[in-house]
C-alpha cells in the first residue's frame, strides 16, 4: 500500500517498540499513516542506530524482541497505520565478537559456511586490524592471551575482545603453559591480527566506507540473498509490515538486479487477508548526483527522499546572495578553491589515506583483465593505477550501473563527463588507458567476460564510498560560504534553484516516482531542516551578514586567533543557524547546554575536514584552541556584547526564518510524494549532526500542543509549523488518491514581486488542490512580528487566473485551497 506520510522513528534501547507504541494515537491525530522505523534486526548491544546488524534473521531484544514488534503493529493497525522498516543488506557488523556468522568465518575460514557470505578475498589471510600498535609491540606487552577456562579456547585481545580459534588447535590451546609458542598459534588461524593503522592500506576484505567494524555482504548471491533477508520477507508476508527502505543501495554489487529481485520476491508473497492491499512500498537510499536522474525500472518506488531535501532547500536560497557570500568566504577564510577544486582535492586525499587498499584490489582485477587480451596486454598496472585514480578524482555520480557485459544507458553521459574531466589529469599518452577502463565499464571491452565482471564490480564499488567520504564527509567540512547548501545528498556548486526547475522537476516526479519519500530531515542529515532555513536568510542579506560576523569575529578577541579562519567562519554559521529559540544570552545554563552541543558538531567539523585535525590523529592543541573559542562566545561573563548581537540578529531575522520554515514544511506535504517526518520536526529542528540530531525528543511537549499551539511554541519553537502539517496532513487523509496520483501542474504569477512566488495545482479528476507560497522575502520581514509581507509590499502580483498574492498570502507564507 501507498503510505500517506511516514514518521521516521530512531530505535535503540532507550527508545523502544513500547515506547512508539504509546506515540501511535499523537501520530494518528497528526496524520501520519506509518512508522517508518530504523533497523529492527538484532545490532550490537548499546547500538543507538540498528545499522550494525549482527544478526539479521531476529528482530532487537533491547527494543522488546518480536514481541514488542507484534503488540506494536497491532496497535498502529487499531488506527489503520502501518509499519515500514529499514533494511540493511549491504553490511553487517562484526565488531564485539556479536557476530555469529563472521566468527565461523573467523573460526574455519574458506571451509565456513558463510565465507561466500562476506565479500572477502581469500588468496590471503583475513586481516583483522585490531591491535593497537604492531603485533610484535602488542605481543611484548602482553595485549594477547589465550583463555581456555570456558568451552571453547578463545584468544583474549586487551582484556575484553574474544575470538574463535581454529578447532584443530583448541587441545593447544587447552594446554598452553610456560613454554607455549602463542605467535606460532595466532600463524595458524584463518585471520591475521595487526595494528588499526594498517586497515586502510592491508584490508583484504570489503568494509562500509571507512568503518573496519562492518563488513560488506554478497547479497548478489542467491543463498546470502535469502539469508539476509528472511526476516524481512516473513514480517511482510505476516502483514507486520507494508514496506522497506533499502540503505546504501550503491554498495551492492549490482544494485538494479538486486531492487528488481527484492520487487520480485515481495510481490510475490501471499498476504493476509485482513492487511491494506497494494503492491509493498519500497524505496531506497541513493544520492544523486548533479544531473543524475534514479532509473525508471528498478522496480522501486523511488528513493528516501535525500533528492527532494536538496531540491527544497536550493529553492529557499536567493541566487543574488551567491556571489558576495562566496567572496566574503574568500576573504574571510583565505581559502580561494571552488567546490569542484575541493572536492578534487578531498578525493585525493581520501584515496591516498583511506583507500589505498581497495584502489589496489581495483587495480590488480583491471590488471588481469587487461592480460587477458591481446588488445591491451600491453596495458602495465601502473597505467591502469594512474588512470583509475584520475577517473575517481572525477567521477561525477556515486557510481555506474554495469555487470562486465552491458551496462545500462543511462552510464554513458557518466562515462562521457569522466572522460572529459579525466583528460585534464591525464600523462600524456595515456588517455587510451582512459578509454578501456570506460570500455569495460560499457561492457565493451576485450578480454575475460568472469575478469571483467569482478573489475567493474571493483570499481563501481569503490566509486561510492569515495564520493561519499570525500564529498560529504571531508569536502563539505572545507568549504563553507554558506553551510545550508552542504548536506548529504546536495550539490554544493548549484547555489540555489530557479523556481522553473523546481516545478520542472515535481513534474518529472509526478510522472516517474509519484510514490517516492520526501524528506527535509533524516538520521544523516549535517544541520536540521530548521537550521538550513535559517541559514538560506543569508543568501537574501549578505551585506548585513558581512557587517555581523566581520563584529563577531572582532567580539571574539584573543580567543579567536588559536582557531584557523575558516574554521571560525563555519562556527559563526553554526552559532546562528542553530540557536535554540528562546534561547537567553543571560541563562547560563541553556547556554552551557548549547555549548556542549556546538562542541560536538565543532569536533567532528574539524576532524571530517582532515586539515587541522582527523580521527586518526586528533590534534588536541588545535580543538582545545576551538573549544576555548566556543565557551568564550558562550559564556555570559565573557561573551556578553557577542550574545546581545546574536539575539539582535536572530530576532531581526526570525519572521524569515519562520517564513522558510514553514514553506519548506508546505512543499514536503503537498508536492508529489510521500512525506515523511523525521521523529520531532513537526517542532523546530534547530539540531546539527549525529549524534545530535538523534537526540531525545520531548513528545509530550508535542501532544500538549497539538490543538494549542500558538501560546506553548510562538514564534521559532514552531508551534505554527506544527499546526501546518497537521492541517495539511487531514488533508492527505480525505482525499488520499488526489496526493498518490493526482499530478503537478505549474501556475504562472505575473506582477512586480512574480519572482518571489511560486504555485502550483494537484489535480486529480474534479478534485483539485492549490498551493501558493512565498519565497525570499527576508527584506520586508527584518525586524518584523510577522512571517509574511504586508499586502502593499506584493503591489499587483497576481496568479495566472488574476487572484492577488496579497490577498492569498496575508496571514502566512502559505496558501492552500482545495478546489471542488
Amino acid at each position: 500500500m501507498t503510505p500517506r506520510a511516514t514518521c521516521r522513528l530512531q530505535f535503540h534501547k532507550d527508545f523502544t517498540f513500547a515506547d512508539a507504541e504509546a506515540l501511535v494515537p499523537y501520530l494518528d491525530r497528526l496524520g501520519v499513516s506509518h512508522v517508518y522505523a530504523s533497523p529492527v534486526t538484532t545490532a550490537r548491544r548499546g547500538s543507538t542506530h540498528g545499522y550494525d546488524v549482527v544478526d539479521p534473521t531476529r528482530i532487537n531484544p533491547e527494543l522488546g524482541g518480536e514481541a514488542g514488534l507484534r503488540s506494536l503493529v497491532a496497535v498502529l493497525r487499531r488506527h489503520d497505520m502501518g509499519l515500514i522498516i529499514d533494511i540493511v543488506p549491504n553490511h553487517m557488523g562484526v565488531a564485539g565478537g556479536e557476530n555469529a556468522w563472521w566468527n565461523d568465518v573467523l573460526r574455519h575460514g574458506r571451509a565456513s559456511r558463510y565465507a561466500k557470505f562476506f565479500d572477502i578475498d581469500w588468496s590471503r589471510r583475513l586481516l583483522l586490524p585490531l591491535l593497537g600498535a604492531p603485533l610484535p609491540e602488542a605481543l611484548a606487552a602482553g595485549d594477547i592471551g589465550v583463555d581456555s577456562a570456558g568451552g571453547e579456547p578463545m584468544l583474549v585481545l586487551y582484556g575484553d575482545q574474544r575470538l574463535p580459534i581454529r578447532p584443530e588447535d583448541h587441545a593447544v590451546a587447552r594446554a598452553s603453559g610456560d613454554d607455549f609458542d602463542l605467535p606460532a598459534l595466532l600463524a595458524r588461524q584463518h585471520y591475521r591480527l595487526d595494528w588499526w593503522r594498517t586497515a586502510d592500506d592491508g584490508l583484504n576484505w570489503r568494509r562500509f566506507f571507512t568503518i573496519s567494524e562492518l563488513a560488506g555482504l554478497r547479497v548478489e548471491d542467491r543463498e546470502v540473498f535469502e539469508a539476509v533477508h528472511a526476516l524481512c520477507f516473513r514480517l511482510y508476508a505476516e502483514g507486520l509490515i507494508d514496506g522497506v527502505r533499502v540503505d546504501h543501495v550503491d554498495g551492492l554489487t549490482d544494485p538494479a538486479g538486486y531492487c528488481r529481485q527484492l520487487r520480485s520476491r515481495l510481490d510475490a508473497i501471499e498476504r493476509p487477508e485482513d492487511v491494506p492491499p497494494g503492491l509493498a512500498y519500497l524505496v531506497i537510499e541513493k544520492i544523486l548526483g548533479p544531473g543524475e536522474e534514479l532509473a525508471t525500472d528498478w522496480g522501486v518506488d523511488g528513493t528516501s527522499g535525500y533528492d527532494f531535501m536538496e531540491q527544497v532547500a536550493a529553492l529557499l536560497h536567493d541566487p543574488a546572495g551567491e556571489k558576495p557570500l562566496g567572496a566574503l568566504w574568500r576573504e574571510f577564510s583565505g581559502r580561494r578553491l571552488e567546490f569542484q577544486q575541493e572536492e578534487i582535492a578531498a578525493r585525493q586525499d581520501m584515496l591516498d589515506w583511506a583507500f589505498d587498499g581497495q584502489l589496489e584490489a581495483c587495480v590488480a582485477a583491471f590488471a588481469g583483465l587487461a592480460a587477458s587480451s591481446d588488445e591491451t596486454a600491453g596495458l602495465t598496472r601502473a597505467m591502469l593505477r594512474r588512470a583509475i585514480r584520475r577517473m575517481l578524482w572525477v567521477f561525477p555520480v556515486y557510481r555506474t550501473y554495469g555487470t562486465g557485459d552491458s551496462a545500462p544507458a543511462g552510464d554513458a553521459a557518466v562515462r562521457a563527463t569522466v572522460r572529459e574531466r579525466a583528460a585534464r589529469f591525464t600523462p600524456p599518452g595515456e588517455a587510451m588507458v582512459v578509454d578501456h577502463v570506460l570500455a569495460w565499464l560499457a561492457g565493451e571491452g576485450p578480454g575475460d567476460a568472469c575478469i571483467a565482471a569482478t573489475a567493474v564490480q571493483r570499481i563501481q564499488q569503490l566509486s561510492a564510498p569515495i564520493a561519499a567520504k570525500s564529498v560529504e564527509d571531508t569536502a563539505f567540512y572545507r568549504y563553507g560560504p554558506l553551510l545550508s547548501r552542504t548536506d548529504v545528498g546536495f550539490d554544493a556548486a548549484r547555489f540555489s534553484m530557479p523556481v522553473g526547475e523546481f516545478h520542472r522537476a515535481m513534474t518529472a516526479r509526478a510522472r516517474n516516482f509519484p510514490r517516492a519519500m520526501l524528506a527535509t530531515a533524516t538520521h544523516d542529515h549535517k544541520r536540521g531542516e530548521d537550521v538550513r532555513a535559517r541559514l538560506a536568510v543569508l543568501s537574501e542579506v549578505p551585506d548585513i551578514w558581512r557587517e555581523r560576523v566581520t563584529r563577531w569575529d572582532g567580539l571574539a578577541g584573543d580567543a579567536a586567533h588559536a582557531v584557523n579562519p575558516a574554521d571560525r567562519y563555519m562556527l559563526y554559521q553554526t552559532l546562528f543557524g542553530a540557536w535554540p529559540p528562546a534561547l537567553d544570552g543571560h541563562d547560563r545554563a541553556g547556554l552551557s547546554a548549547f555549548a556542549e552541543r556546538v562542541l560536538g558538531w565543532q569536533q567532528k567539523a574539524v576532524r571530517e575536514a582532515k586539515l587541522r585535525s582527523s580521527w586518526q590523529a586528533p590534534d588536541e592543541v588545535y580543538e582545545r584552541g576551538c573549544d576555548v573559542l566556543v565557551r568564550h562566545l558562550l559564556d555570559p561573563a565573557t561573551g556578553r556584547d557577542f550574545l546581545a548581537d546574536m539575539e539582535e540578529f536572530v530576532a531581526l531575522t526570525a519572521g524569515a526564518t519562520r517564513a522558510n520554515m514553514l514553506v519548506q514544511a508546505a512543499l514536503r506535504c503537498t508536492v508529489p510524494g510521500v512525506p515523511d517526518l523525521y521523529q520531532g520536526c513537526e517542532l523546530a529542528d534547530f539540531s546539527l549532526v549525529d549524534p545530535d540530531n538523534r537526540r531525545p525528543v520531548d513528545f509530550a511537549l508535542r501532544k500538549a500542543i497539538l490543538d494549542d499551539p500558538k501560546p506553548a511554541a510562538p514564534g521559532l519553537a514552531g508551534g505554527g509549523k506544527l499546526a501546518l502539517i497537521r492541517e495539511l496532513l487531514d488533508r492527505r487523509r480525505s482525499s488520499p488518491a488526489l496526493f498518490a496520483g493526482g499530478g503537478y501542474e505549474p501556475v504562472g504569477v505575473r506582477g512586480a514581486r512574480a519572482g518571489h512566488v511560486l504555485a502550483f495545482r494537484r489535480r486529480l479528476g474534479e478534485e483539485r488542490l492549490l498551493c501558493v507560497v512565498a519565497l525570499h522575502c527576508a527584506h520586508p520581514l527584518l525586524g518584523a512580528d510577522r512571517c509574511v509581507p504586508d499586502r502593499s509590499w506584493w503591489r499587483e502580483t497576481a496568479l495566472d487566473d488574476g487572484r492577488p498574492v496579497a490577498a492569498l498570502l496575508e496571514r502566512r507564507p502559505v496558501y492552500v485551497d482545495w478546489e471542488r
